[in-house]
């Protein structure tokens, strides 16, 4: 009789000193029966369920219980015991941690890709963390557990983290949330994905508790993209272009001359003067796109020109006054042109001063 006994539990309970194991299968010795009467205890955080033959039967939650018909309602329905049935059994007792799994980190493995009004598609990475915890255990057990002994954080946290990822990509494309803005819409968006995963979470038996966008931010490419179609943008007004040459020329000036000791002055003023003038060229050759004409220096070498009647002196057909003797250009007569070449001579000139024909 004192060897039957040794083969019965008499207690069972499940302290755990773990900081994330999920769940635990109390270990039964081969041979071994559960006692009529004896003690289960479940601590706070915990549940314990009953399995007989493969079968979820009864769940216990936090407190002391003394196994019984009473106690065990699914149980005795299974082996279809009698009410009053004091034999020893045998089942499976599952544990499960019902507390939260706090200060879980996700993020992007890879970038993610989205899709901006402006720019077109970019790419970007994000990371944060997310609380959970076991709200069905049954459906954790079912769905999750199985028949494994014990159960950790680790095994069940990348499948977690891609849901997360996928929640945070749905989230932004369906916020419309041009790229420039992501880092000051963090809370919206985490709000989003966060109603997106529970019903992914949900399925089994987990509920996300808590999920915080720490950063979202564009790759490296994706953002010198940007920056150059920003400069692009810039060509469509003129002056804001002016500036930005001459801002980005300084910015250049300042680092050779920081390189240079400062020795190279004039190599420095010449800078200056080129990052206005390629500012000015530009901005001139954008606002006045599509007109024609020739530039100001052009136009003002081929201005007409007429002789002086008192002097001679070639003038402006405009001028009012000969600039070398001072007549008014009401005598400023026109020049002879030559029938051979075209040249045009002083008003008394007898021959051409270009080919010697007879005037």
């Amino acid at each position: 009789m004192a060897f039957f006994k040794s083969q019965l539990l008499k207690v069972i309970e499940w302290a755990d000193n773990t900081h994330d194991t999920m769940a635990y299968k109390y270990p039964i010795p081969p041979k071994t029966q559960i006692m009529m009467g004896s003690q289960l205890i479940v601590r706070e955080s915990q549940v314990a369920i009953l399995v007989s033959s493969g079968k979820i039967a009864d769940v216990f939650e936090p407190g002391r219980y003394k196994l019984n018909t009473g106690n065990m309602p699914i149980l005795t329905k299974l082996r279809s015991w009698k009410y009053g049935f004091n034999s020893p059994f045998v089942c499976d007792v599952y544990f499960i941690n019902t507390k939260q799994f706090i200060n879980q980190k996700w993020g992007t493995g890879s970038p993610v890709m989205m899709r901006d009004q402006d720019f077109g598609v970019v790419q970007f990475r994000g990371y944060g963390i997310f609380s959970f915890k076991v709200s069905e255990p049954a459906v954790f057990l079912r769905e999750v557990l199985g028949t494994s002994a014990l159960y950790k954080v680790d095994a069940l946290m990348e499948q977690l983290k891609r849901s997360i990822v996928s929640a945070i990509s749905e989230a932004v494309a369906a916020s419309n949330i041009p790229a420039l803005d992501l880092a000051m819409k963090y809370t919206a968006i985490g709000d989003k994905a966060e109603e997106i995963v529970k019903a992914d979470f949900n399925k089994t038996g987990i509920s996300l508790v808590n999920l915080v966008v720490e950063n979202l931010s564009l790759t490296e490419e994706s953002a010198k993209a940007l920056n150059e179609r920003t400069r692009m943008n810039i060509l469509g007004n003129p002056q804001e272009y002016t500036q930005y040459a001459a801002a980005d020329s300084m910015k250049t000036i300042a680092e050779n001359a920081h390189k240079g000791g400062g020795m190279n002055m004039a190599g420095t003023a010449m800078q200056m003067g080129a990052g206005w003038a390629i500012g000015s060229t530009f901005g001139s050759a954008i606002s006045g796109s599509g007109e024609k004409g020739a530039p100001p220096m052009a136009a003002a070498m081929t201005a007409p020109t007429v002789a002086c009647s008192q002097c001679g002196a070639t003038i402006s057909a405009k001028s009012k006054f000969c600039s070398e003797c001072g007549a008014k250009t009401p005598f400023v007569a026109a020049g002879k042109f030559c029938s051979a070449c075209g040249k045009q001579n002083k008003p008394k000139a007898r021959f051409c001063a270009e080919c010697g024909t007879k005037l």
